[in-house]
């Protein structure tokens, strides 16, 4: 897992949780952590305790960050239903990638290239003290906390899914 620390994605991680003062390290996993039961594997942890960054776009065809538990599957009826909105759609890797900076898999709540139009957070990740998140690679993550992400994000509370 040598070099993960010094790839750009990474870097501008770093520099943006230090520029917000996020508290967590990074950790670099062994395995992958493209998923959330990946990465809930990894770090010996609950599959909820997983703040999964999920993009979508809006009809404005700006993107949508939803930080999400990776205990459920987001319900982008009732988000789009919450939003006012006729539907989601659905994002690809070359979106996400152009959007945020980040490849599939590692895509970090904080350090996009450009901001979401929107960033909701999921309300089931405070049901937990600590939660972990994408730190801009699929092998990197760093521990963080419901409040800590919607203080560095804006995110906006909001049940996401069942």
């Amino acid at each position: 897992m040598d070099g993960i620390l010094e790839k750009a994605a990474v870097k501008r991680f770093k520099e943006a949780a230090d520029s917000l003062g996020v508290k967590g390290d990074i950790n670099i996993l062994a395995d992958t952590a493209r998923t959330a039961i990946d990465a809930a594997n990894g770090l010996g942890i609950e599959v909820g305790q997983i703040a999964s960054s999920l993009i979508f776009t809006l009809p404005s065809g700006n993107p949508l960050l939803i930080i999400t538990s990776g205990r459920h599957r987001v319900d982008t009826e009732l988000v789009a239903k919450n939003l006012n909105i006729a539907e989601l759609g659905r994002a690809d890797a070359n979106y996400v990638k152009e959007v945020s900076g980040y490849s599939v898999g590692g895509v970090s709540p904080l350090g996009w290239i450009s901001m979401p139009e929107i960033i909701l957070i999921d309300e089931a990740l405070n049901d937990y003290d600590a939660v972990w998140a994408a730190a801009g690679h699929p092998h990197a993550v760093y521990p963080t906390t419901y409040d800590e992400l919607i203080q560095c994000t804006g995110a906006q509370p909001m049940i996401v899914g069942d």
